[in-house]
């Protein structure tokens, strides 16, 4: 079975261990580019990073991001010069950033400096960033407009946000291979992500959501909200700062119904099954309820193949 998955963050790298276990190959993740940034004179891909790391089963543990066993001496020493180092790279994971940055340099673009570090480390799928063209994810909140990674790393997501900006998604043409995967998936999922910050990224091109709009009867979405709650980060708060309900509920609002067939939630929020089939989505979305919360790699595997399962 042919698959793409729609990424970002420390959620789809949960889901996607999972379904890289059963597909190897035949998994295509199409990754969220509007965190990436410039630190220290190098080229940051944050969601990349975290995808990769995980599938390659070297990424931190505790945190989530970044690599295992790591240690930031060249963190502190870069505080001597720097006014603000707020923004954590590890001493082995500045090595990704500094090749990166140097291919990047001689004009490689994003896509093949990401194809040839996955394959460095052994990885068999296809990790894509969904552009090789800028997408910057503008957080606008009454302490002004502030990049991702100073909304989410050094102000801690705590700032309400008054609206959500996709900067040069609309002007943006998806990464070569992007829209094939897409065309020639058998399914299409959408992963447990912050819908706001790290899917709609990736979906305000408009090549993408066209396309997947299109297919959208193969298109199965996981919800990151369990019990009006998200595992890690601020996807329920974003959710209601931007009028929606913190539930799985909101998030189908947040998606609209077109987007996709399938809508996996939580077991823990069965009691919202009722509440789901009273409602009449047009087009219509068939649910589903599972164990989301992915605690260690059986319950990823065990995720991915009852997602793989579901009859579309």
């Amino acid at each position: 079975m042919t698959v793409v998955a729609l990424a970002g963050g420390i959620g789809a790298a949960k889901l996607c261990e999972g379904l890289y276990a059963e597909l190897g190959k035949d998994l295509n993740i199409i990754t969220n580019i509007g965190d990436d940034d410039v630190f220290f004179g190098l080229n940051v891909s944050s969601d990349l990073d975290i995808i990769t790391y995980t599938l390659a089963g070297i990424v931190d543990q505790d945190r989530r991001w970044g690599l295992a066993t790591e240690t930031f001496s060249c963190m502190e020493r870069l505080g001597i010069f720097y006014p603000e180092s707020w923004f954590n790279l590890g001493d082995r994971d500045l090595a990704t950033h500094i090749f990166r940055t140097d291919l990047l340099r001689q004009g490689k673009t994003l896509a093949e400096v990401t194809a040839i570090i996955t394959q460095k480390l052994g990885l068999r799928c296809n990790i894509l960033p969904v552009s090789n063209d800028p997408v910057h994810t503008k957080i606008h909140t009454s302490h002004g407009v502030l990049h991702f990674e100073e909304y989410f790393v050094k102000n801690k997501a705590s700032v309400p946000l008054t609206k959500i900006e996709y900067r040069g998604a609309s002007e943006a043409i998806p990464a070569p291979g992007v829209l094939e995967a897409i065309k020639n998936a058998e399914r299409i999922i959408i992963c447990p992500s912050n819908p706001i910050l790290s899917i709609a990224p990736i979906l305000a091109i408009p090549s993408i959501r066209q396309l997947i709009t299109k297919f959208r009867q193969k298109v199965i979405a996981v919800t990151p909200i369990i019990q009006g709650a998200a595992v890690k980060g601020p996807t329920a708060r974003n959710l209601r700062e931007l009028g929606y309900d913190n539930s799985a509920f909101g998030v189908v609002d947040y998606y609209k119904p077109n987007l996709f067939s399938h809508f996996v939630i939580d077991q823990r929020d069965k009691d919202l099954l009722n509440h789901f089939t009273s409602n009449r989505f047009s087009p219509p979305i068939t649910f589903s309820s599972f164990d989301t919360l992915m605690v260690d790699i059986t319950k990823k595997i065990e995720l991915a193949r009852r997602i793989l399962s579901l009859p579309l």
